[in-house]
């Protein structure tokens, strides 16, 4: 299996300098991860949202081992948050934060990332939008949950990403439905031992089909996190035996994957989130994209075959 290698060539050190410093990177890249600076996103989150779509924001950059960083990185969220105000776009696009960013795993790392993320919500809630936690390796859960939970407390909008592919999932999921969360529900894309984790797609797949169903099911706002079309169309059958209206869960597609599909989805009245990644520290979330999907990592063999 390709994933779990790349997951490992995603932590490396030197595969992150070859990768780099390769000349087909960037090109590549760019489909992925569009931008570098808040004024090199704008016109995309600009030109997406004029063809109907909404959108959820990273900044990419997960390496902190510094509080000052992770304060930089909060930063970095307001900037946006502060630009689409000036842009009359806050409705139209939420923010996904990983916790890690905001310094989870410093010592004292659960306060620290939620006295950082914050500041993030709220600004987000002024705006008219709102923050989604998103989910990384399974050690990091409880704290996660236990944030999102607080966050919760003043800002029920706040969301959460919850993984198929982890035994638990299930049981997260009825809780969160429960409690009428905004909950995105992913395959998952972190390198996880055989006794917390599905490894095999078939299984993944199996477990992805219960957890949605839950979440149909349940009282909160499920969002699909898939690009998968079987997986699409049994969203939308799921959503309808729930008794569930086009308006009351959403797609989630990341943004240079499927582009067209986003737009059928928009067009049929689903709302259609893309998920849309910026800054300049892209290496881990861009090797992340090519361990999820082999089709990823096929395109990014092209690029180097056909590089003239």
């Amino acid at each position: 299996m390709l994933g779990p290698v790349i997951l490992a060539a995603s932590r490396s050190d030197r595969m992150r300098r070859l990768v780099s410093a390769a000349p087909v990177t960037r090109p590549v890249v760019d489909r992925f991860i569009p931008g570098e600076s808040v004024d090199q996103i704008v016109p995309i989150i600009q030109d997406l949202t004029a063809k109907g779509l909404e959108l959820t924001m990273d900044v990419v950059g997960e390496d902190i081992t510094t509080p000052e960083q992770a304060g930089a990185a909060r930063d970095a969220y307001l900037e946006l948050i502060g630009r689409l105000a000036e842009l009359d776009l806050g409705t139209r696009a939420e923010m996904s934060v990983k916790l890690s960013m905001f310094g989870q795993a410093l010592e004292g790392g659960h306060e620290l990332a939620l006295a950082n993320v914050r500041p993030v919500v709220e600004a987000a809630a002024a705006i008219g939008t709102t923050v989604t936690l998103d989910a990384e390796d399974h050690t990091t859960l409880d704290s996660m949950f236990a944030i999102h939970e607080e966050l919760r407390k003043d800002f029920p909008e706040t969301g959460c990403v919850i993984q198929a592919y982890l035994f638990r999932t299930e049981a997260d999921a009825r809780r969160l439905a429960a409690n009428g969360s905004r909950v995105r529900l992913v395959k998952g894309a972190y390198k996880e031992p055989a006794e917390v984790a599905y490894l095999q797609k078939p299984e993944i797949d199996k477990a992805y089909v219960r957890v949605l169903r839950i979440l149909m099911e349940g009282d909160g706002y499920p969002m699909i996190g898939s690009h998968d079309p079987r997986l699409i169309s049994i969203a939308q059958e799921l959503g309808r035996r729930a008794g569930r209206k086009i308006d009351e869960y959403e797609f989630q597609m990341l943004y240079g994957i499927r582009s067209d599909e986003h737009l059928r989805l928009a067009a049929e009245g689903h709302r259609m989130r893309v998920y849309t990644a910026y800054g300049t520290d892209w290496y881990g979330y861009f090797m992340r994209r090519l361990a999820e999907k082999p089709a990823n990592l096929l395109f990014f063999a092209r690029s180097v075959l056909t590089r003239d």
